[in-house]
């Protein structure tokens, strides 16, 4: 009888051993699945997107950027030169040379010739039909002159837009060709020249010279 008692208690104990253990799985899985569920949902909010929506990638958004700015007008930046020039008289520094104020494509490359500061070219201005001297780092009001080379000189050109974007490029001006009228009016003064018979020289007389009285 002592020995059936303690079977029946000893299994008793095992049981109640188990199903507590069995509730205990149930509440951990039970809470693993709420905070999985949770966890998944926070990712979709998070992530802004439908987890059942196929994935689409994100679009590139391409900014545009501003107008160009354009320059004023020839008579503008003589006159902003001009004012330039005698600020810089007033403040005793020096002055701004006369390019400044024209663009590159309003200038023509007349010649290169080499000093002893190095490779010059002349350039003409044409709104005011001018020529100058320049060098290289010679500065224009769109641009920069970078090198002289044989027969084109090299400048660096700066585009503005109207949210302050700066845009460089180079750009190349090769030596002005010479115009073909002027070229045969040239060469056939030189011909004229060559053909024209040498001036005789001016013949003495062989009588002599009548006595003074």
């Amino acid at each position: 009888m002592k020995h059936t008692t303690i079977l029946k208690y000893g299994f008793a104990f095992l049981l109640t051993i188990a199903e507590v253990a069995g509730c205990g799985a149930l509440q951990t899985a039970s809470a693993q699945d709420k905070s999985d569920a949770k966890g998944s949902s926070t990712r979709s909010n998070r992530s802004g997107r439908d987890p059942f929506k196929p994935y689409e990638p994100p679009r590139t958004i391409v900014k545009k950027s501003g107008s160009m700015v354009l320059a004023p007008s020839i008579q503008e930046r003589i006159d902003q030169y001009k004012a330039q020039k005698v600020a810089a008289m007033n403040a005793r520094v020096a002055a701004p040379k006369p390019t400044t104020a024209f663009l590159l494509s309003e200038i023509q490359v007349v010649g290169i010739s080499r000093t002893p500061r190095g490779y010059a070219a002349i350039v003409e201005a044409t709104p005011i039909k001018l020529a100058y001297v320049i060098y290289p780092g010679e500065r224009f009001y769109d641009g920069q002159l970078v090198a002289i080379e044989d027969s084109r000189l090299v400048f660096r050109r700066e585009t503005v837009y109207s949210d302050g974007k700066r845009d460089r490029s180079v750009e190349m001006k090769p030596l002005r060709q010479v115009n073909t009228v002027d070229a045969f009016s040239a060469a056939a003064s030189k011909q004229a020249a060559a053909d024209a018979p040498a001036a005789e020289p001016e013949k003495k007389s062989d009588k002599p010279a009548p006595e003074k009285p």
